[in-house]
């Protein structure tokens, strides 16, 4: 069976099968999600009638890249695969692969040098410092609880604690720091989370998460099955206009390509929208927000990993 043909930004569609190598695992501790992803997305793939190989990567076996391949699709998630080193590595072997080039992915996996560029952008964000061992017990003394504190290179909400007192705020700073070498501490914000998968330059609808747990953490995104995705949202209309508007000035402040998933929550006090962090290898397991927006705009899993196959091909 081959996918409908279909154009990307004026590129006439790519016709099946393309030999594509799905690009898994890796050595973060986002891997067990990765691999989930990156299975997903071969099954998809191979439904489509394309030629794909499954390879489980790492920067101590990059045998999979000496495979003839069209195209690479990562599905890396947190430091090395998603940070652009892997990216770096592709783009000096000139091999054509999906996502973000090698310059945004570092970007973007950078917390504190993304919160910099959506200030320049004018992107809101909340307050934040960067947390090294120079600065530690000054920033334990000023910085107001609660607090929010998580590394800097970490996705999947690895390591993130909320900090409700003094001493719990200085005990996770130092155990982030000496873990580290470095921390975001960030303004505790209370109110709804949304976030909004940016494909091809274009937001797609808003969520909203609604966890079971205090706040969206690495059990809540893939493990727990009480976590609610809503997309009939109780907020105003504009304010839902101005997310989808604001993710893709974050997308593209960021230089992303192809996709992300841009994270927000709105402060009730204000209703005032942040935006968090951006994730330029969003998962694509079933618990995945940036699939499960696609599906409300009627997108359906397999056709959303062709297009951005399509969109790796085009260029």
């Amino acid at each position: 069976m081959r996918p409908e043909l279909r154009d990307v930004k004026g590129v006439p569609g790519v016709l099946a099968p393309l030999r594509i190598t799905v690009l898994m695992g890796g050595p973060s501790a986002e891997r067990e999600v990765s691999l989930s992803s990156g299975r997903a997305i071969a099954d998809a793939l191979e439904s489509l009638g394309h030629r794909v190989r499954r390879a489980d990567i790492s920067p101590d076996d990059l045998s999979a890249l000496a495979e003839p391949a069209d195209v690479v699709f990562i599905a890396l998630h947190g430091t090395w695969g998603e940070d652009g080193r892997l990216q770096a590595i592709l783009e000096k072997r000139g091999i054509r692969y999906t996502g973000c080039d090698a310059r945004a992915s570092a970007l973007a996996m950078d917390k504190v040098r993304t919160k910099r560029r959506f200030g320049e952008a004018g992107v809101p964000t909340p307050v934040f410092e960067h947390v090294t061992a120079s600065n530690a017990a000054q920033v334990a003394e000023r910085f107001d609880v609660p607090a929010v504190v998580k590394p800097v290179a970490e996705g999947s909400s690895v390591d993130c604690v909320i900090a409700r007192d003094r001493s719990a705020f200085v005990a996770v700073l130092k155990r982030l720091v000496d873990r580290y070498g470095e921390a975001l501490a960030e303004r505790y914000l209370k109110g709804p989370e949304l976030t909004v998968g940016v494909l091809g330059g274009r937001a797609l609808p808003v969520c909203q998460i609604r966890p079971g747990s205090e706040f969206y953490d690495y059990h809540a995104k893939y493990e727990a099955e009480d976590t609610e995705y809503v997309f009939d949202i109780d907020l105003p209309a504009e304010v839902l206009r101005g997310v989808q508007d604001l993710s893709v000035r974050a997308f593209e402040a960021l230089g992303c390509r192809d996709m992300a998933r841009i994270d927000w929550i709105v402060e009730s006090a204000s209703g005032q929208p942040f935006c968090l962090e951006a994730n330029t290898i969003p998962g694509f397991t079933d618990h995945s927000l940036l699939p499960k927006a696609a599906a409300r705009e009627g997108i359906a899993f397999a056709d959303l990993c062709q297009r951005i196959v399509e969109l790796a091909m085009a260029r």
